[in-house]
């Protein structure tokens, strides 16, 4: 029996969860930046509204100038895509997961990562000293030396001589000592 996790969670919370992601300051017309004066213009995809700027006239939405804009999928599903993307679950099966095409999701995650690529902060890093832990401080050094083989390799162009469990066996089939 499949259970939905999509059917039980809260779509305005979503909403304005990923509202909260995508506009931190708040949301803003992306012509003009006005905050102030926002008008509600259409509702026909509750609980994401299309809103009309009454300074420069401007109908956009909380998608528009994101990298989520002109997305047709609920908010309950992209807080699902992007929770299965930061986690690192492999494409196809959050497209299995959430029933939908998994080049179309494919493609949705290029978009996010190379969104993500460009907001990434290439600042060197304030202090001259770095801490590493015991896997970086000691690699290496707990290993087995490696296994050297007391036969010299086959020169190019040379067959080896095989696998050396296998003996001097006939071929399946044959017996020897049998006519």
């Amino acid at each position: 029996m499949d259970f939905p996790i999509a059917d039980l969670m809260d779509e305005d919370a979503c909403y304005a969860k990923l509202v909260q992601w995508l506009h931190p300051d708040g949301l803003a017309c992306p012509r003009c930046g006005a905050r102030d004066h926002l008008g509600v213009h259409r509702r026909h995809r509750a609980p994401i509204l299309d809103l009309r700027c009454q300074a420069c006239r401007r109908v956009f939405n909380a998608f528009s100038g994101t990298a989520l804009r002109g997305t047709k999928r609920r908010p309950v599903e992209l807080v699902l895509i992007v929770r299965g993307f930061a986690q690192g679950v492999p494409t196809a099966q959050l497209a299995r997961e959430l029933g939908c095409d998994r080049s179309e999701l494919l493609g949705f995650r290029h978009r996010l990562q190379e969104a993500a690529w460009r907001g990434l902060d290439r600042a060197p890093l304030g202090d001259a000293t770095t801490e590493a832990d015991e896997a970086f401080q000691n690699a290496g050094e707990k290993r087995r030396a490696a296994h050297r083989p007391g036969r010299p390799a086959a020169s190019p162009r040379q067959q080896g001589a095989g696998a050396r469990h296998l003996g001097q066996r006939p071929a399946a089939g044959l017996r020897r000592g049998r006519a």
